[in-house]
Parts: structure tokens; C-alpha cells; sequence
């Protein structure tokens, strides 16, 4: 359906402006209306929340607005009516010149979800423009000689309006001599041309005084007027021909400064000066082509001056005269259509429709980030404009219409990774060479609670002292979250647990907000020695997230308890412990044994012990580390009967604690075993022990006499052949299993003469790693061995007591001496 606007007097329009009636359809989602033009700021255009389908509270809450590719923005949208009023004086001759269509696209955006719309508004002329001649004043000049029928172009009028509204015609006011015939040229412009109609006679009239007139088509009709001056000339009776009274000529835009045009040439049948032609341009070319093209005033050829741009001025119509130097000057015309070529010189541009809006980083794919377009001033091909965005970029450009696009996501997008995506956006059009241009467009990328917090380690190890104040920290655990905002806030717990039976909060408590652990009580090592934390983290996302740390708290020991007595005990017989002697004990007896043990651990419940006072302290000792309390000499009758001691009992710790405990020795007479203070006590796995004590020291006996025995015989058998009580010893290697034929005998003398110790060494002895020394014999296995090697370390030894000893102790052997070498010859 299609409604027209329809006015017939442009007073009453500017009275009535809000009584017209408006043009609108939607086809392929774009909406049209139509408007005359200088309607007043404010007038409706037409109800765009209806025509879109848009309810009025929609118009606000998803931020409708309207945007114009031509920069200035004619038209708004009233938020309370929903319609598209007027917002600035439209010129419909400024914004579209004389083309027959003016139409404004608009693109209308709305928010959540993002959505455009293309709507047009066609500008309809109306006729507010006059025809106006370049010159109020024409003159010209005509020879008398002039023959009927000859024509005379005359500037023509312009009018900016289109179409009805435009030039329609000219009249000429009354003449005898002069008619006027209008030619149409290429393009629709109208051009009056001055028709002689009969001959003139310049004695009669010299100057003929006419008026033009230019008229419109609009309604009412309009006019302007310019006063045309015909001065009648003398004869020169030919007029200069042009070859041809149109040249079509093609030129590239970018041609360069100085680039031939085309030649044009005229013929004038007179001779002499009448004869002689000169070129220019019309009288009333425009300063727009003269700054752009000139002619040389001898040959008709035309040159590039300035510039082409074929996106402002696509074609030329050049008025090209050529007159002759008679008097009067004949003058003759012809036009030259010169048409520019467009080439690729113009990029293309992109631009934001609208402004991207932050997306979250679950996005589905598809969602709507910005709107955009893209055009390109050139034409054809050149105009083509393709987009493009970086690889590997998790986003889309979907194709609306007419060079519009959509920025969709189409990838899995993470803030932790990339929080602002600068995406680069490249426009190429389809000339040759082609153009390109780059807009960056920032898309934001909001949080999503998807990452839970992370703790430094996944355990923590806490040593803490023992006997601590309560309320001191013990650790700080930490946690970081990937994640922005309240997504990345983390507060600390401890999850509930229990050491020894007791909820693990009545131990500690922790800081919420940093995560720093406080002992609710001090701690006693002797009572506990290692306990847990289970910390959680939680962030305050929506849903929240958490992760889980344990922290081991190992308590250390401090030295905080003294030495406690355990034997003798004091509770049976008091503060003292008594024990019974005989005065024919000897020295290193074993008188009672002190007892003690330490609470703490390591070095603070290492004891030892200190005989502090005594009655006689030459009389008795005590071991430092095992408290036995033992005799140094033997008792004599000078000896009180009652000898006190005083033991002190200490730890190595620090600071140092002590304890000390009182023994009370009896001597007597005729007393042979000692009585102990705790006899009543002992046991039978005592005994049992005591048993076991005394076989191991038997067993340890019994081989120290069978060794000491052993070396005894090897001694006195080494003695035999030698003068002193030197031993005679030697290393032997492993030879069992290995059989070297030639092996060293090293004999160590004493600096006395003696033989001190022999050493049997084998070749490679050094690289062995089995080795023992025995004791030489007469019935040691030697006879295996070639050669061996006598070292002297004193020259008073006398190398004959060397080899009677080998003699001795190798009788199968025969031995040599030379050069201080003993060599044993084979048998």
C-alpha cells in the first residue's frame, strides 16, 4: 500500500505541516516514509514504535535510538509517543543536489537483545527554489550579415529543484528579428538558443533589448529573468564550424596534471584576420571547471589543470568557443562531454553502528556483541567491500543487509585468560589494487564464578613451641581466586574436626578474611604432640566455589620438666634413701645406681649426673650418664660409719632443669652383700636379668682370653728368631681366589733392629678391597710367592737377622740378599 503526500499551495503547507499524511511500508525488515522537505522541527514523521512493532515501555527500557549515515542528525524518536519527529531543517537541494531520488537511511538500534532495523525516509521537493540566471545581464554581439536560421546559445538558468519542481521552459519577450527555441541536452539539462528570424539592419537598430525568462513546472509556477543585449555588428559574414558539435571523451580519474583532454578544431571561411580562430571557454563556464581544465587559445586542445574525483563530479560539460579576428568577431560553439573513469582511491570505511556491550565469558555462541557497517565510496567493483577478522578470534561477522553486519561470539571465551579482546576488524574492497582499512573494536569480557580458590600448597607443616600464649597466630594459610570481583573475594574456615575426642575450634580459631590461624590455648607437647586443620577457602560467587588445604601443627618440645627420681624412691623411706656397706668394699664397687627420667624429649630429656656434695668426696663417684654411684678407693677405718651424698640430676636442656637426690650410705663390719633400700621390689624378671647380664659378660670374657691367647703363641713364635720381643706381622690379599705370581713382602723394622710387623703385598694390593693382617707362621702358605721386597727404614738393621727370620718362618724358601733386596730363589 502506498500513500502520497499531496499539496497544492506551499503556504498552506507551512500552516498545515502537521495535516500531511505519510508514506510507510516494511519490506525485508526495512521501513520507508515518505516527507516533503523544510518541515518544521518537531513535525511527526510516523509512529516507529507501531511501524516496528515495539510496545512504548520498550522504547526506554531497550535504549532505542536513531543513528543517520549522513552524519547530521535530522530525526529523533519522541521515548513518550514512539514516533520519529523532525529534530533539524532538511534541505533537500543540500543533501541530494539535483538528483531525482533523496532518500535518508537511518539505522534504529535497540539493546537486550541487540537488534537494527533500517528504516528511509524519502525527501520529497517541494518547489522553494526559483530558476536564476548566472547574469542578470546577456549580452551579445550579432553581425548584421547574419543569415535566418542562425542560432545563438544562450546561458541557461538553474533551478535546484527536481523533477515537477524543476526548469521547464523559457520564454523571450517580443521581438521582430528574434525567436527562442530550447534544446534539451544529454542529462535533461535545458538550454534556450536565440533564433534570428529575420534579417537585421544595424542603421535601423543597432542594440535589441530583450527579456529571458526562465519558468518552472512547479505550482505555483516560479521565474527568474535576465536582460538579454543583441549589439548588431558589421559584416564579417562566416562563422568559425567546429568538426563536430559534440566530443565524447573518457579520462581516469587519477590522470595527472597536464594529461591531454582531447583537441577540438574549428574552420572559418574568411581570409585574413577573419579567417584567424581563437579558443576558450564559454562565457559562463563555471569556476569549477575553470580551476580543473584549460585550453590552449591557438590549437583547441584541452588539458588537465587540476584534480578528478569521480565520487564528487563524475562527468563535465564543457561549452567550447571559437571565434574569429574579424570585425565583427564570428564566434562558434560546440560542447565536449568529458566523462571521469572511477579507479580504486577510496578505502573503505567501518563504521559502529552501536557501541560493543561487555559479554559474559559463558556466552553462547551467536550472542550479539556490536553492530557495524561497511561502505566504500568507490563504484563497481571498486566499491565492493569485503570484512575480515583476525585468525584464531572467538568472534563472527554475520551479514544483515546492505554492508551491515553483526559481531557474534563464536568461540569459548575465558577472562582469566583475556579480559579485553581488542578485535582488529579489516574492511578490503575488490579494486585493483586493493584498499583496506583496519577499526579496533574493545569487547570487555565479564567474570563468571568458574574458577574456586587455589591454596599456595596443598599442605601446610606448622611447628609450634609448647607453653605458647593463647591468642598468638600460629600460620597464615593463603588462597588465590582466577576470577574478578566478588567472584575472587575468598573467605577462610576451618571445617570441623575432632583431636583427642575434643573439636578442633576449641584449639584454634581462624581470621576470615586473611586467612591467619590463632591458638585458643597453649599447647603441652607431653599431652599432645601433632593435630590437623582441614581450612576451606569459599569464594562469594554465585554459585560459590571452595577448595580444602590441611595444615599439620607439629608441637616442639620446650625443656619445662626437671629430672624426676625414680629410684632410689623417696616415697618408701622419705627423703632419703639409705643403703648398707662393708667396710671391706673395695675401689669400683658398685654401690647403688641413681635412677631418673625426663618428661621432655631429645635433648631435654638427656640426663646426667653430679655428685654435688659428700661426707668424703674422695671416697665415692658417680657416673655422669648411667647414676651409678660407685667406690674410688677402698674403705678404710679412718671412714665415718654414716656417709651422706648429695646427687644432682640434670638435663640438657635450656634453660637447664635440675633435681637432687640424698643417699645415705652405712658402713659396717662383717657385712658382705649390700642391703638395698628397695629389696622388697625387686622382682623376679629382675633376676632374670641379672642372669642374662652375667652370661654376656662371661661370654665377652671367654673371647678376650682366647684371643689374647692366640696372639700370645703367633708372638712367641715370631720371637724365636729374633733378639728383642719385636712381633712380626703381615697383609695379606685375598689369595685365595686369585693367584698373582709375583707379590711384595714388606718387613716394618723397629729403628732399634727388631722386626716390628711383616707385610705380604700383593702386585695390585693397592686395588684390593679385601685385605687382613695375621700374624706369620712357619706354616704359612708363602711358598707360592717368587719375589718380595725388604724395606729397611733404619740402616742399624741387619738384613741377616731379616732373613733368618724368613728362613725361619719359610724353611722351603732359599733367600738372598743384594742391594738391600731379599729375593727368594726358586728350589
Amino acid at each position: 500500500m502506498t500513500k502520497t503526500i499531496g499539496y497544492r499551495d506551499w503556504r498552506w503547507l507551512a500552516l498545515w505541516w502537521h495535516h500531511f499524511f505519510l508514506l510507510w511500508s516494511t519490506i525485508n525488515g526495512q521501513t520507508r516514509y515518505s516527507i516533503p522537505e523544510e518541515l518544521k522541527q518537531g513535525s511527526v514523521v510516523g509512529n516507529l514504535a507501531k511501524d516496528l512493532g515495539l510496545g512504548l515501555s520498550e522504547i526506554f527500557d531497550r535504549k532505542l535510538h536513531v543513528s543517520s549515515e549522513a552524519g547530521k542528525q535530522y530525526f529523533s524518536v519522541d521515548a513518550g509517543k514512539g514516533e520519529l519527529v523532525v529534530n533539524d531543517r532538511i534541505d533537500r537541494e543540500t543533501l541530494c543536489g539535483q538528483s531525482a531520488s533523496c532518500v535518508l537511511p537511518l539505522q534504529v538500534v535497540i539493546e537486550d537483545p541487540l537488534q537494527l532495523f533500517r528504516v528511509e525516509v524519502e525527501i520529497q521537493d517541494i518547489n522553494d527554489n526559483a530558476p536564476r540566471f548566472p547574469s542578470n545581464d546577456i549580452t551579445l554581439e550579432v553581425a548584421e550579415s547574419t543569415g535566418l536560421g542562425v542560432r545563438f546559445p544562450l546561458e541557461s538558468a538553474i533551478d535546484p529543484d527536481v523533477g515537477s519542481n524543476a526548469l521547464k521552459s523559457y520564454t523571450l519577450s517580443k521581438d521582430e528579428c528574434f525567436n527562442i527555441r530550447i534544446k534539451e541536452l544529454a542529462g535533461g539539462r535545458k538550454v534556450p538558443e536565440l533564433i534570428l528570424a529575420k534579417n537585421l539592419d544595424r542603421e535601423k537598430k543597432a542594440v535589441h533589448k530583450l527579456l529571458l525568462t526562465a519558468l518552472d513546472g512547479g505550482n505555483p509556477v516560479r521565474s527568474g529573468t535576465a536582460q538579454l543585449s543583441i549589439i548588431v555588428l558589421d559584416n564579417n559574414d562566416n562563422v568559425p564550424a567546429f568538426e563536430k558539435t559534440l566530443y565524447k571523451v573518457s579520462i581516469s580519474e587519477n590522470a595527472a596534471e597536464g594529461a591531454l583532454i582531447v583537441q577540438t578544431k574549428a574552420t572559418d571561411m574568411d581570409d585574413g584576420q577573419n579567417g584567424e580562430i581563437e579558443y576558450s571557454f564559454g562565457a559562463h563556464t563555471s569556476d569549477s571547471v575553470l580551476s580543473v581544465f584549460t585550453i590552449d587559445h591557438t590549437s583547441g586542445t584541452i588539458f588537465l589543470k587540476g584534480k578528478l574525483d569521480f565520487e564528487t563530479t563524475p562527468n563535465y560539460e564543457l561549452d567550447i568557443s571559437a571565434k574569429d579576428k574579424g570585425s565583427p568577431r564570428m564566434e562558434g560553439h560546440c560542447t565536449v562531454h568529458v566523462q571521469v573513469l572511477d579507479v580504486n582511491d577510496n578505502a573503505p570505511e567501518i563504521t559502529l553502528t552501536s557501541h560493543p556491550k561487555p559479554v559474559r565469558e559463558d556466552s553462547p555462541n551467536g550472542t550479539v556483541v556490536a553492530l557495524i557497517s561497511a561502505r566504500d565510496l568507490d563504484s563497481g567493483v571498486n566499491g565492493k567491500v569485503t570484512l575480515q577478522l583476525p585468525k584464531k578470534c572467538p568472534f563472527a561477522l554475520k551479514p544483515s543487509f546492505s554492508h551491515n553486519y553483526a559481531l557474534v561470539t563464536s568461540g569459548v571465551l575465558d577472562r582469566e585468560n583475556v579480559s579485553v579482546y581488542n578485535i582488529e576488524i579489516t574492511a578490503y574492497d575488490s579494486g585493483s589494487p586493493p584498499l583496506s582499512s583496519n577499526k579496533i573494536i574493545p569487547v570487555s569480557i565479564t567474570d563468571v564464578n568458574d574458577n574456586p580458590p587455589i591454596f599456595t600448597q596443598t599442605s601446610y607443616n606448622v611447628y609450634l613451641k609448647e607453653n605458647g600464649v593463647p591468642g598468638s597466630i600460629l600460620y597464615s594459610v593463603s588462597a588465590s581466586d582466577l576470577d574478578f570481583g566478588e567472584n575472587a573475594k575468598i573467605s577462610y574456615s576451618i571445617l570441623g574436626s575432632k583431636v583427642q575426642d575434643v573439636s578442633v575450634s576449641s584449639y584454634v580459631y581462624i581470621n576470615s578474611d586473611n586467612g591467619s590461624i590463632y591458638s585458643m590455648h597453649s599447647f603441652d607437647y607431653e599431652k599432645l604432640k601433632v593435630f590437623q586443620i582441614q581450612v576451606q577457602a569459599k569464594d562469594q560467587g554465585s554459585p560459590s566455589l571452595s577448595s580444602n588445604a590441611t595444615v599439620h601443627v607439629f608441637i616442639l618440645d620446650q625443656n619445662d620438666n626437671a629430672p624426676a627420681v625414680i629410684y632410689p624412691s623417696s616415697a618408701a623411706l622419705g627423703s632419703l634413701s639409705h643403703q648398707r656397706m662393708s667396710r671391706s668394699t673395695k675401689a669400683g664397687h658398685l654401690v647403688t645406681k641413681v635412677t631418673a627420667v625426663d618428661a621432655d624429649s631429645g635433648h631435654n630429656a638427656w640426663i646426667s649426673y653430679k655428685l654435688a656434695e659428700a661426707t668424703d668426696m674422695s671416697l665415692f663417684t658417680v657416673n655422669l650418664y648411667t647414676g651409678e654411684v660407685r667406690t674410688k678407693r677402698a674403705v678404710s677405718e679412718q671412714d665415718d660409719s654414716s656417709q651422706r651424698l648429695l646427687i644432682e640430676i640434670k638435663d640438657d636442656g635450656e634453660p637447664v632443669q635440675s633435681t637432687t637426690v640424698t643417699v645415705s650410705i652405712l658402713l659396717e663390719d662383717g657385712l658382705h652383700e649390700p642391703i638395698l633400700d628397695l629389696r622388697q621390689k625387686v622382682t623376679e624378671p629382675i633376676k632374670k636379668t641379672g642372669r642374662i647380664t652375667l652370661y654376656l659378660i662371661l661370654s665377652l670374657a671367654s673371647v678376650s682370653v682366647l684371643s689374647l691367647v692366640t696372639f700370645l703363641i703367633l708372638a712367641v713364635k715370631c720371637m724365636r728368631n729374633s733378639r728383642s720381643s719385636g712381633s712380626c706381622c703381615m697383609t695379606r690379599t685375598d689369595f685365595d681366589n686369585y693367584k698373582n705370581p709375583k707379590r711384595n713382602l714388606q718387613i716394618q723394622l723397629n729403628t732399634d733392629g727388631p722386626i716390628k710387623y711383616v707385610e705380604v703385598l700383593g702386585g695390585d694390593m693397592l686395588s684390593q678391597s679385601q685385605s687382613f693382617r695375621s700374624c706369620m707362621s712357619p706354616m704359612s702358605p708363602m711358598s707360592e710367592y717368587s719375589d718380595f721386597t725388604l724395606i729397611k727404614p733404619s740402616s742399624t738393621t741387619d738384613f741377616n737377622e731379616v732373613i733368618s727370620v724368613l728362613d725361619a718362618s719359610l724353611p722351603d724358601s732359599t733367600w738372598t740378599f743384594e742391594s738391600q733386596q731379599v729375593s727368594k730363589k726358586q728350589p
